[in-house]
């Protein structure tokens, strides 16, 4: 039986020293009864191996618009291997298989070297208008993807990760053109936005982490959301992220070659080389006051849970990925971002003074601009933070000027002041932010939609 190429994907997931998760998508089928069952498989050796393990079959969901997740284990670190993954349609057996035209790619384990370098390309918000009443996609959002590939497969410039950290969809078209609220209409909003030649490729072969933002749901979710969007909309939204985004990630627990459970929570935390990643839902968990006033970007229960891992003592560089920024403050969207929640940003900052917090990076995107920066404890203690803001990925339209970026001045929090230091250039064309982090010193570098440098590398150092 021939094994036929996945109709999306494949996407290479969470991926440690010795495990990687792959997610894939069937073709539909309809059938009287829905859609045709289909089995995906896999197989995978290393890169110098003759031959390929034994195949590992794997459920294509119809509930996660057939989807599925196969996970291998007991791979070699830090080690180039290749796999091959398609599907077959489940009504017929399948002793004898035939692998000629299935999907394949390659990936990197990561390392078990806790005091190895580690190198990531990071960036947000990637608009595709659908013209037309819908019938056209616009492919320019995917051309920044051939960029890096360049710089992997030319330049022999390999990264570790891909982190997109909010809005790989606009589910709202601009607020108010197409905007999505059934299931169907968000999964093939994804279908469409992974489906593109180069995200895919790129994906098939960097371990991709993701994390929503607004636009996932709709534009400044949950401000202003009413209660029909909250029973109808965000369980929608939800299931095609958890679909898309969340299921080949750190997030599920993993159950022999597969995916297992359903998750309570969001956010989620994973470790390479030198580097350790908290990746935050700073959207999904925010609570507002009576009259709308902003209470708390996230729950009690994840502040807590950063809290724990920033002290846990494993002595790597701590990145805390939140889709919107802790600093430098954005002028026109203060009350969205952390500014906007200040006894949650003033808990955060106080503890990590009080515990003499030392290397610790944010990550973060939305405000389509790209921009480094240094937040300095003014007093004794000597905190210092720094900020990468990296975004957008495609905008085709006008961007808000660098100069709504604050790149100067000071933060309060509390009775503690804070001052902004080596912030800057603010880069506002499409782009994408290749970060390299070493022990004693993070890199930083933004690259226009072309490849090309926007400005010198900047270096800050711990």
């Amino acid at each position: 039986m021939k094994v036929l190429p996945l109709s999306l994907g494949p996407i290479v997931g969470e991926t440690t020293s010795t495990r990687v998760r792959l997610w894939g998508r069937a073709a539909y089928e309809a059938t009287p009864e829905g859609p045709r069952r289909a089995c995906g498989v896999a197989r995978i050796r290393s890169a110098n191996a003759h031959g390929f393990s034994d195949p590992v079959f794997f459920k294509m969901n119809p509930n996660f618009d057939l989807t599925g997740v196969v996970v291998f284990d007991s791979l070699a670190p830090d080690t180039e291997h290749e796999y091959e993954i398609g599907y077959f349609f489940s009504d017929a057996e399948a002793p004898d298989l035939d692998w000629s035209e299935v999907s394949r790619s390659r990936f990197r384990t990561g390392t078990g070297d806790s005091g190895a370098s580690r190198s990531f390309v990071m960036g947000s918000c990637r608009y595709l208008p659908r013209l037309f009443g819908g019938a056209w996609l616009d492919s320019r959002g995917d051309r920044i993807f051939a960029s890096i590939l360049r710089q992997i497969e030319e330049e022999r410039r390999p990264v570790d990760a891909l982190l997109m950290l909010g809005d790989q969809i606009y589910a709202d078209d601009l607020g108010f053109l197409f905007r999505d609220t059934l299931l169907d209409e968000y999964l093939e909003r994804y279908r469409q936005a992974f489906g593109q030649e180069n995200v895919r490729r790129l994906m098939s072969r960097v371990p991709t982490y993701l994390m929503l933002d607004d636009h996932e749901v709709q534009d400044g979710w949950p401000k202003s959301a009413s209660p029909k969007d909250h029973r109808v909309r965000y369980p929608a939204a939800i299931h095609a992220y958890l679909t898309y985004q969340a299921s080949h990630g750190p997030l599920f627990a993993v159950k022999g070659h597969g995916i297992d459970g359903i998750p309570e929570k969001l956010w989620y935390r994973f470790r390479d080389g030198c580097c350790d990643f908290f990746v935050m839902d700073v959207r999904t968990e925010r609570r507002f006051g009576d009259e709308g006033e902003n209470l708390h970007i996230v729950s009690a229960a994840q502040l807590d849970a950063l809290k724990s891992w920033l002290v846990d003592g494993s002595g790597r560089v701590k990145l805390v990925a939140t889709s919107v920024p802790l600093f430098p403050e954005v002028l026109g969207k203060l009350q969205d971002h952390w500014s906007g929640f200040a006894s949650d940003r003033a808990e955060l900052l106080r503890f990590l003074v009080e515990n003499e917090c030392e290397r610790v990076v944010f990550l973060s995107g939305d405000v389509h601009a790209s921009v480094s920066a240094e937040l300095r404890a003014v007093g004794g203690s000597g905190t210092k933070l720094v900020s990468i803001v990296s975004s957008p990925f495609f905008w085709p339209y006008p961007g808000g000027p660098a100069a709504l970026v604050r790149l100067g001045g000071t933060i309060r929090a509390g009775d503690l002041t804070f001052e902004l230091a080596e912030a800057g250039p603010v880069q506002t064309a499409d782009n994408f932010t290749r970060v390299s982090v070493h022990p004693d010193r993070v890199e930083v570098e933004v690259f226009s939609r072309k490849g090309l440098p926007l400005g010198p590398s900047k270096v800050h150092r711990f």
